[in-house]
């Protein structure tokens, strides 16, 4: 009978997740779903210098408001645990002493200072210093020493390593779900540290244990492991145990370019690199952008279904996600293609949806225009902004493009476009707003399409140029050139108002 599949995610918690790391559980996470498997949250906290306070609670936020659910892991717990590296210490120096007394690995005693004098030495002759089947024998090792030296020295407390006593003269043939098969010499291999004599396993070891132990059948993982990919399967064949299958996926590059994503391209270019804020860098939640924009962008970045569609639901990203459609070259980040993800989920939203997310910013804008207004402008009720978003939704990357683009439906202006005002507002503009309001007061129907008639109506019988009218009324309204139609502007702020901003425009524009 086939083994379930159960895959991992298992970060280290050294600081903030970066959006690569979101795409990794992702990936892993849809890869689950699809085969009706097991997701495992990990948290490698084995190197304890490297810790940092919070961040294993940060992951776990961002995941969640990422929409991706583990089914085992420290915060839910599960039959494998504990899921963090640091409760499971005890267990991985007997695995290491294991593979010692199989021949598989050593005991290192050299001092970091006498591997320094090694190294120097072999620089010096214009060679590369490594420690593998080369000079090991040469080394402070239980290579040469005997058993019993070996024993004492243990006894008597000294430092040491286990090193993983790499093969020599071998040709390993690594699969890869993504890459295919790669062949890789031993001779060109080192020998890795997999243990320490302060009881903490390096990565390698703890990372291979576990697996096992968790019963594990597939690694997806970054790129840039894929170096220890030869020590890792070298590591299973030593304990006698089958691999999983391993799939290492392409790094998320540059928008400019070469090499991987960092902070300081986010930085550099204003876009997020991490779903949430951490330590003064804007997240993905904070910018405003939706977890489904999020979750769809990263998904096509080093994905495709082989189709046209760009849109996915959680749900068909499941039903359609496979490891042989992930791309082996890296995928270059494109913030725009980014922002443009957002605003389509943004319009599938409903105005009911969306005016329920801007109202907060429009408690908070209006509170911080407190006195500036007279009489101080009010939060309108929710039909209002209900019709005010359904007006301004369709040029809207953002929930806070609603207020940026759209702050006049909420709150008459207080100031003009100083450059639209000295090209649009003339000697005689005063006067025609003056008539125009007589003639909003004494229409009928305050609706856009009646509007609109009868004001094109008057601009034809008062021989005006059209522009000579629209513009000055827009700047009065609105403040600039800009929103949408003019006449549902008119509609949805109402008669007084329309009449109370013109006045408000002549008196602050005059005769100029």
């Amino acid at each position: 009978m086939k083994q379930p599949v159960r895959v991992r995610f298992a970060p280290s918690p050294t600081g903030p997740l970066h959006i690569g790391g979101v795409r990794t559980a992702l990936y892993n996470y849809l890869f689950a779903k699809k085969h009706g498997g097991a997701l495992v949250l990990r948290i490698e906290d084995t190197d304890q210098n490297r810790y940092v306070e919070g961040s294993e609670a940060y992951i776990l936020e961002a995941l969640s408001w990422c929409g991706i659910q583990f089914d085992e892991g420290p915060h839910l717990g599960g039959p494998y645990g504990p899921y963090r590296q640091s409760e499971r210490k005890p267990q991985y120096r007997e695995y290491a002493e294991n593979l010692v007394r199989n021949g598989h690995a050593y005991y290192a005693f050299d001092t970091p200072e006498s591997l320094d004098r090694q190294r120097a030495t072999l620089e010096a002759q214009g060679k590369t210093f490594s420690y593998n089947w080369e000079n090991r024998d040469a080394l402070l090792n239980s290579l040469h020493l005997s058993e019993q030296e070996t024993q004492q020295r243990l006894a008597n407390g000294a430092e040491f390593v286990i090193r993983f006593k790499s093969p020599k003269d071998e040709k390993l043939v690594l699969q890869d779900t993504i890459r295919g098969n790669i062949a890789i010499d031993t001779n060109i291999l080192d020998d890795k540290v997999l243990f320490k004599s302060d009881g903490m396993p390096t990565y390698h070891l703890a990372n291979i244990v576990d697996d096992h132990l968790m019963q594990i059948t597939h690694v997806i993982r970054g790129e840039e492991w894929l170096p220890s990919l030869a020590l890792h399967v070298q590591l299973y064949r030593a304990f006698g145990w089958e691999a999983p299958e391993f799939a290492h996926l392409p790094l998320i590059m540059k928008p400019e370019g070469k090499g991987k994503l960092s902070k300081r391209d986010g930085e550099k270019l204003g876009f997020p690199v991490y779903p949430l804020q951490w330590d003064g860098a804007t997240g993905y939640r904070e910018s405003g952008y939706f977890p489904q924009a999020v979750i769809n962008f990263l998904a096509m970045l080093g994905w495709n279904p082989g189709t046209e569609q760009e849109l996915f639901s959680m749900e068909e990203l499941i039903g359609q996600f496979s490891l042989a459609r992930v791309h082996k070259s890296g995928a270059r980040f494109d913030p725009e293609k980014n922002k443009w993800y957002n605003h389509q989920y943004l319009q599938m939203k409903s105005p009911l949806e969306l005016a329920t997310l801007l109202k907060p910013i429009i408690e908070q804008e209006l509170g911080a225009l407190q006195g500036s207004q007279n009489p101080p402008a009010t939060v309108p009720p929710m039909a209002y902004i209900e019709k005010a978003v359904a007006l301004l939704k369709e040029r809207a990357y953002f929930v806070r493009d609603l207020w940026e683009s759209g702050s006049y439906f909420f709150a008459s202006p207080t100031g003009f476009n100083p450059k639209v005002v000295k090209k649009q507002w003339k000697d005689d503009t005063a006067a025609i707003m003056g008539d125009l309001c007589e003639l909003l007061e004494a229409t009928g129907r305050f609706s856009s399409q009646h509007l609109e008639n009868t004001i094109k109506e008057w601009i034809g019988e008062q021989e005006l140029p059209f522009g000579k009218v629209m513009a000055p009324l827009r700047l009065a309204l609105v403040g600039d050139l800009m929103g949408p139609h003019l006449f549902d502007i008119m509609e949805l702020i109402g008669r007084q108002e329309c009449l109370d901003r013109i006045r408000f425009a002549v008196k602050q524009l005059g005769e100029r």
